[in-house]
């Protein structure tokens, strides 16, 4: 890979950044991002690249080009980029759902130039370059989206690019893709939001200064509630399909316990606690997460 174009340079585009310079992935890295405070931060941060503001230049000199920017921000930037893009830029992202994108970048993007889609599932509640990290996709999936219509070669090198970045690779399909997330993903960080507004509410009702008793559940949930609000407002509406089933599987599941605890049904309750436990163990032997207790907090 010759020359790289990063849109947007916060977390996971910094990382990127980092990464590319350290392992001498490309040539060049350029950097378009609009935000005056990330490009001080990439600045002094001395993480290498050449901040860019003439986007066309970027794009004609650059072979391969990763948008690490809110979902929202699609269609705006592919009218942009159409002028300049030819059949042999090599075109990906970062988002987390993608059915919704891909209406947007097959309505929009011109002819002729393929965009072949990446979901790199590596992230952190902080947002902004300051808090990329060089090895923030190590060992970590990327998955790679692939239809009957996506362009082979580039593809192919996209899979060489994520290898180099130190990713574990899976293919899937657009459809498979939004569905496995809107479970593992999505709606974890729903529960997370509603969870810390639940405790908001409670304590405006009931006129208790409750935060400062957080216990351990409510503090990790507050740190996925802490994420970006932009990125996941785009994720809730790109995935809203598959979110909503979510969210009828969980008020399902959430009556069930309800009713075990009213009833006070000792068997069932229990099943379901003891089974539960089982995908924590299952991670761990996945090696997903570390087999210290508390997440190896001191």
């Amino acid at each position: 890979m010759k020359n790289i174009l990063l849109i947007g340079c916060g977390l996971l585009g910094s990382s990127l950044l980092r990464k590319i310079n350290r392992k001498k992935i490309a040539k060049k890295v350029f950097i378009f991002e609009k935000s005056k405070k990330h490009i001080s931060q990439i600045k002094k941060l001395s993480v290498g690249g050449t901040v860019i503001s003439n986007f066309a230049e970027g794009i004609k000199k650059s072979d391969l080009i990763i948008l690490c920017t809110p979902m929202s921000s699609y269609k705006d930037l592919i009218l942009k980029m159409n002028k300049h893009l030819t059949s042999k830029h090599i075109i990906t992202d970062v988002g987390s759902s993608k059915k919704e994108s891909f209406k947007i970048i097959n309505k929009h993007l011109k002819k002729n130039i393929f965009w072949t889609s990446s979901h790199p599932i590596a992230g952190s509640e902080v947002s902004g370059p300051k808090h990329g990290k060089e090895n923030l996709f190590e060992n970590k999936w990327c998955v790679l989206i692939k239809e009957k219509d996506t362009n082979l070669k580039h593809l192919s090198e996209l899979k060489k690019f994520w290898k180099k970045i130190g990713s574990k690779l899976v293919e899937m399909s657009i459809d498979k893709h939004d569905r496995i997330f809107s479970i593992t993903s999505h709606l974890p960080h729903l529960i997370a939001y509603n969870l810390v507004k639940s405790a908001q509410d409670f304590e405006k009702q009931e006129k208790y200064d409750l935060i400062k008793y957080s216990a351990g559940g409510l503090r990790d949930f507050s740190r996925i509630a802490a994420s970006n609000e932009i990125m996941w407002r785009d994720i809730f509406f790109n995935n809203k399909k598959n979110i909503s089933k979510a969210i009828d599987l969980f008020i399902k599941n959430l009556n069930s316990f309800k009713k075990d605890i009213n009833t006070k049904n000792n068997r069932s309750i229990l099943n379901k606690l003891i089974n539960t436990k089982k995908v924590r163990t299952k991670i761990i032997k996945l090696k997903q997460d570390i087999d210290k207790p508390d997440f190896g907090r001191n």
